[in-house]
């Protein structure tokens, strides 16, 4: 207990899911949080949306543990909204020394095949929204002068690419190019900026709905993409990422920067 005791963290995406599951375990190890999410479907998708009582359960969680929490619905392609309550958390909570850029989508379709607004999205969302996320905090981490640790959530698809999903893969790989550029600019301030590596999750979003069961159906040679080492447990839950989270966030990691944590079943290395 109290690995991260008196910081504050910033999590996006945090209603349900892995961004739930971050945001408690950061809470009950100490530490304040500032919370969003768009609690609404931000793009085709064919899994249901998170939603204001998600959000409100996620506060409800972090308050039990004796914790307070400054949140608002924000989309993170949305950088004048996201800015405002990050400046509004560090002007309440007095600080800013975590950062968990979480939120992400995640929709299937060959390259050819899909709309220029499914592309569009997914980079706005997967990419531009972690961009957004590390320009609102950067600047008040750096002026508070306490150092601090960045934690951009990718995928194993952002370690090697997975069929029908190029636009994620394309948006999860920038994830990585942009932290480890971030590493080096800001390990000036004492900032860490590393990337967590998750395969399948047990989520709603990390389930195989109709988009990802036609697209296998219909192409069976991609499944010889997809596999992993351990399949005792076959899925991880959200607390196994949290908990990569909450080592990437405390003192235990204090000099690792710029690397990529795989969560993944040894998913990454087939």
């Amino acid at each position: 207990m109290g690995r991260v005791q008196g910081k504050v963290a910033l999590v996006t995406g945090a209603a349900r899911g892995q961004g739930r599951a971050e945001a408690v375990l950061l809470a009950e190890e100490g530490a304040d949080v500032i919370l969003c999410d768009v609690c609404d479907s931000p793009a085709e998708l064919d899994y249901p949306a998170a939603t204001s009582a998600d959000l409100a359960e996620t506060i409800r969680q972090v308050e039990r543990r004796g914790r307070r929490a400054i949140a608002a619905e924000v989309d993170v392609r949305d950088p004048a909204a996201l800015e405002e309550l990050t400046r509004r958390g560090v002007a309440e909570l007095s600080r800013l020394d975590i950062v968990v850029a979480n939120a992400g989508i995640v929709s299937w379709g060959r390259f050819w095949e899909m709309s220029l607004e499914r592309w569009r999205d997914m980079i706005d969302i997967n990419l531009t929204g972690v961009f957004h996320t590390l320009r609102a905090a950067a600047p008040l981490m750096i002026e508070a002068g306490n150092g601090g640790s960045i934690i951009c959530i990718s995928s194993v698809a952002g370690l090697k690419s997975l069929p029908g999903q190029a636009h994620y893969s394309a948006a999860k790989h920038g994830v990585v190019g942009l932290a480890k550029s971030a590493a080096i600019e800001l390990a000036p301030y004492r900032i860490r900026v590393n990337t967590v590596h998750p395969w399948a999750v047990d989520t709603a979003m990390g389930q195989m709905g109709p988009e990802a069961e036609k697209i296998f159906a219909d192409n069976p040679s991609f499944s010889a993409a997809m596999g992993q080492y351990l399949f005792d447990p076959p899925i991880s839950q959200p607390a196994d990422i949290a908990n990569a989270v909450l080592f990437l966030a405390s003192e235990e990691s204090r000099t690792v920067t710029g690397t990529q944590l795989t969560v993944d079943h040894g998913a990454s290395k087939i």
